[in-house]
């Protein structure tokens, strides 16, 4: 997540890599991914896209791709769109595709499969997931930087920024409010924090941050989407896991996953869990009511 990340990540997953197996089974698994970060479900053309790094989460190579997949777990098209760098989260709002890619937000053409638009951040260092709101105003985090970007039309701005952010990872926009999945405060050099994140809400006008719930540490949280019930689902991409969390800010353990669980997506209406597993390679869907 910084510019050592990588010889971080290699490091911490030799020491924990493989130490917490996923105790439940999985309703089905692809393999053969190349360091995948995040998943979204298209509804309307019942397909997963995935993004995959392709290599080293800071390097621009070339080498990111986003393939498609059926909800089942089969792979359609592997190398959908190629030539990105290393791209993390997705959104899509039924025809264009958001993707963040290091330093800049790619936008995609979902019925051409082209690159429509490219949006250069400035300043930014480890752009990772994505949503949007009512308005179509695209936001965008930056894990490093502790940052939330937000594309208007072809305006980019900073909407927050600050250790208050606890380097945000995943976004939700739910009920007219940015929910934000916090990595934690304190980041260090092998990506883990002085103190876990918690689930946070940022005001789409003001950009004023609080917390949600108890605002009691958590996890070093990843991916988050709602549970259908109230509440949301998150990753762990640390302790290698997926929890649920409640509007009050508690958390339970849903999964006991390996480390690298990252940018998850929940199927509500199927029970479905599908989650990206960077350091293992693979897509892992569970069933989870």
């Amino acid at each position: 997540m910084k510019q050592n990340c990588m010889a971080a990540l290699v490091v911490t997953a030799g020491l924990w890599g493989g130490t917490m197996g996923a105790a439940q089974e999985a309703v089905w698994t692809l393999e053969g991914l190349n360091m995948p970060e995040s998943v979204f479900f298209d509804a309307g053309r019942d397909v997963l896209y995935v993004s995959s790094i392709g290599g080293e989460m800071l390097a621009k190579d070339g080498n990111g791709v986003i393939s498609r997949v059926s909800p089942d777990g089969k792979m359609l098209d592997a190398a959908w769109i190629t030539g990105l760098d290393a791209p993390k989260g997705l959104f899509s709002d039924g025809t264009t595709l958001y993707v963040s890619d290091i330093d800049r937000l790619v936008v995609i053409d979902i019925e051409t499969g082209k690159i429509s638009g490219i949006f250069p951040v400035e300043g930014a260092v480890f752009l990772n997931d994505t949503a949007m709101d009512s308005a179509g105003r695209v936001y965008v985090s930056d894990t490093v930087a502790s940052r939330i970007h937000v594309l208007s039309g072809s305006e980019m701005t900073v909407l927050a920024e600050g250790e208050d952010l606890q380097h945000p990872n995943g976004l939700n926009v739910q009920d007219g409010r940015l929910v934000v999945a916090g990595w934690g405060k304190g980041l260090k050099d092998d990506l883990t924090t002085e103190v876990g994140g918690h689930l946070l809400v940022v005001d789409l006008q003001t950009g004023a941050v609080a917390p949600l719930g108890s605002g009691a540490p958590v996890g070093n949280l990843d991916g988050l989407e709602p549970d259908g019930k109230g509440g949301w689902m998150a990753t762990d991409w640390i302790a290698g896991s997926a929890l649920r969390i409640s509007e009050d800010g508690t958390s339970t353990q849903l999964l006991d996953l390996d480390m690298g669980s990252a940018d998850l997506e929940y199927i509500a209406d199927r029970s479905l869990l599908i989650v990206p597993m960077t350091l293992g390679g693979k897509l892992v869907a569970y069933s989870v009511d």
